[in-house]
């Protein structure tokens, strides 16, 4: 008698991942008749293949350096602390591309299922996370864009696993892929954040995400300060995302505010500063107007955008309870979120340089960045846009 030796778990991801690489077409319908919990696949499929990126680019940055020609070597700590906070994002975005794939299902004619969705986001993920490979050395980094080969693979396993019509397969799949170049935008806005809670020995523990099996698996992030992520919250960012995605896309909504409507909200004087230039554009989506104000030797830009892609995030940063604060000589940085709104505050007190960005009704971008005779003189250039007027665009 043959007794059968059970296989490892490298000799497993290997198997599954060469498989959905090679022959995608015959490994989803295989995947798809699968009844592995969703927590299993997480833990023995998602979470070493996520770290492989981290992983390498920790490596890469230490005993190489970073950047195209490996000028800059981080210090050890905040090279750990980099990887991660990247370990961690992916994580996390791998759960919310889970919510936005299952989330759009029946909007272009598939079928709602989370356990479904999970696996979908996760083994299309499979080129993505190995060429994380890549950032051992720096000059291999043109070669991470085999990593999207991963679209193609969420492309053919839309069907079979989300049950989505051949004909809207791939409108399906450029609206999440959409969803996820925003979310990794955002993402890397936040490593910082994120990172910041390894700076200090780990008292607070860190930061615990699972999931639950059955088809309305949900899932819990215990974050190190102790709060939990609402899941509700999280949910809703999700689906203000895949909706402005879904319009972007398929041409619906009302469409970005006329550039010329933004640059008449850009006052002609704000305080002692005068403007001095103004101008505004639009490109796809999204449009803007940006004014110079000059006053007393010092010069700042004022920003205007509505973008509605990466205002949905506002809800998602809330969702998340994103905090971050931190100083570096005379350097001081915040991040957090009031009221729903995104706000990003850096200030310089030797230069007198700084930068403060709120985000309004989930749409508009508010920026002012420069130099200044204090933080407070940016803020207020800020609050000198009429924010009824603003809410009345976005209505129009």
């Amino acid at each position: 008698m043959t007794v059968e030796t059970p296989e490892s778990p490298v000799s497993s991801i290997a198997r599954r991942a060469k498989a959905i690489l090679t022959a995608p077409r015959e490994e989803w319908p295989i995947i798809t008749g699968e009844t592995a919990p969703s927590g299993d696949i997480f833990t023995r499929y998602a979470m070493p293949l996520a770290a492989i990126g981290p992983v390498a680019g920790l490596v890469g940055g230490l005993l190489v350096g970073y950047g195209p020609f490996a000028f800059h070597r981080a210090g050890t700590f905040s090279a750990i602390a980099s990887a991660v906070a990247g370990f961690i994002l992916s994580l996390v975005m791998l759960l919310v591309m889970t919510f936005v794939a299952n989330w759009l299902a029946p909007r272009f004619g598939g079928e709602e299922s989370p356990r479904r969705a999970f696996k979908l986001v996760a083994y299309a993920m499979t080129a993505a996370w190995l060429a994380g490979i890549v950032q051992l050395v720096p000059a291999l980094a043109p070669l991470g864009l085999l990593g999207l080969y991963s679209i193609y693979l969420f492309h053919v396993g839309a069907g079979p696993l989300m049950k989505i019509p051949a004909d809207r397969a791939m409108n399906y799949t450029a609206v999440n892929i959409i969803c996820g170049i925003v979310l990794a935008l955002v993402a890397g806005s936040l490593a910082a954040g994120v990172g910041g809670m390894f700076h200090a020995p780990s008292e607070r523990g860190g930061i615990t995400i699972s999931t639950g099996d059955g088809d309305d698996e949900g899932f819990t992030i215990d974050m190190p300060d102790g709060h939990k992520v609402d899941e509700q919250a999280a949910k809703q960012a999700v689906r203000d995302l895949a909706a402005a995605a879904s319009d972007a896309v398929n041409g619906k909504g009302s469409g970005p505010a006329a550039p010329r409507a933004l640059q008449a909200l850009l006052p002609e004087t704000i305080g002692a500063y005068r403007r001095t230039e103004i101008s505004n554009s639009r490109a796809g989506p999204g449009s803007e107007a940006k004014a110079s104000y000059e006053g007393d030797g010092r010069r700042f830009t004022l920003k205007l955008s509505d973008i509605a892609l990466v205002g949905a995030l506002t809800s998602f940063g809330a969702a998340l309870g994103v905090e971050s604060e931190r100083a570096n000589g005379t350097t001081q940085e915040r991040t957090t979120t009031q009221d729903g709104n995104f706000i990003v505050e850096r200030w310089n007190s030797a230069s007198h340089e700084g930068r403060y960005l709120i985000v309004i009704d989930k749409r508009f971008l508010i920026e002012a960045e420069g130099r200044a005779a204090s933080l407070d003189e940016l803020k207020a250039a800020v609050g000198a846009i009429d924010k009824a007027k603003l809410t009345a665009l976005a209505k129009s």
